[in-house]
């Protein structure tokens, strides 16, 4: 055999091994499934905005962002049906998917601050609500350019160097995310105990149900908690491993419980979830 043609095979093995290996689906994604998934979070954004607008909560509209976010998507997954060689709707989802949880979590950060003002529980929290949530939005915002960061790494990937540092970038993004969560959860847990061992007069309020928000609170909590896990499980696989080479994971472990959560935080558009400060009731701050 010609010593040219065998380089030239060789040489063209090589390409088609690179190609492989560097291709962006591991599976051609269910037009259906992100149908699903881009009509149920679209619906829940506008349950979510129409909410918003009828009791101006102004604390919610990152639920929206995020809700839009998820929306956006889920249909550039359907966007890529067929249509696996494009980048654009690859990055597109990929993205906005992963970045929608943190915009939840901000509302979620915001909530227990308002319920802890709410039935006046200031002294009672173990961080006052005005440090705590400024302390986490901070927090929410360095895991969002991190993890976009990582995103945007792994968008422009030309080898499997620039992969790994995509992935290990966003691994830190969601590490730090997963620590502020349980910190979060810490506080709250501590506030509910405190609160119900000292109730305050705004507590005994039989009109405001606060520890049904806060129950509400912890399954957003969990539902998030649990979505970031997995994400971490996910990328610290890797692109050959199950998770990322299946696409059924995606919508058990990050969708469904996605959806869970725009779902339960509907509750939070209560216009009774604001401070109640009354400049003749002055017993009202004092611990029974």
């Amino acid at each position: 055999m010609d010593p040219a043609d065998v380089s030239l095979s060789s040489w063209s093995s090589s390409v088609d091994n690179q190609k492989e290996e560097y291709k962006i689906w591991d599976y051609n994604p269910s037009i259906a499934a992100a149908a699903v998934g881009a009509g149920v979070c679209g619906f829940l954004t506008l349950l979510h905005a129409l909410r918003l607008a009828r009791n101006r909560v102004g604390f919610c509209i990152p639920f929206i962002i995020g809700g839009l976010f998820e929306t956006i998507g889920y249909a550039a997954r359907a966007g890529a049906y067929n249509n696996t060689e494009s980048l654009p709707p690859y990055v597109a989802q990929s993205l906005l998917i992963l970045l929608a949880p943190i915009f939840f979590a901000a509302s979620i950060y915001a909530i227990l601050g308002r319920l802890i003002r709410r039935v006046d529980g200031d002294n009672i929290s173990i961080v006052h609500p005005s440090v705590m949530t400024r302390f986490f939005v901070i927090g929410d915002v360095l895991c969002f350019l991190i993890q976009g960061g990582g995103g945007g790494i792994l968008s422009q990937a030309k080898n499997q160097s620039d992969m790994d540092l995509g992935n290990n970038t966003i691994l830190v993004g969601l590490g730090l995310q997963i620590y502020l969560f349980c910190f979060f959860v810490k506080i709250a847990g501590s506030f509910h105990r405190d609160l119900q061992n000292h109730l305050t007069v705004s507590a005994m309020d039989g009109k405001f149900p606060w520890r049904r928000y806060m129950v509400l609170l912890y399954v957003a909590c969990s539902c998030v908690g649990l979505r970031n896990t997995y994400r971490v499980v996910e990328y610290a696989m890797g692109k050959d491993g199950f998770l990322l080479s299946h696409e059924w994971p995606l919508y058990v472990g990050d969708f469904a419980l996605m959806a869970v959560t725009l779902i339960v935080c509907l509750a939070w558009y209560d216009p009774n979830i604001r401070p109640r400060r009354t400049p003749t009731d002055g017993a009202e701050m004092e611990l029974l």
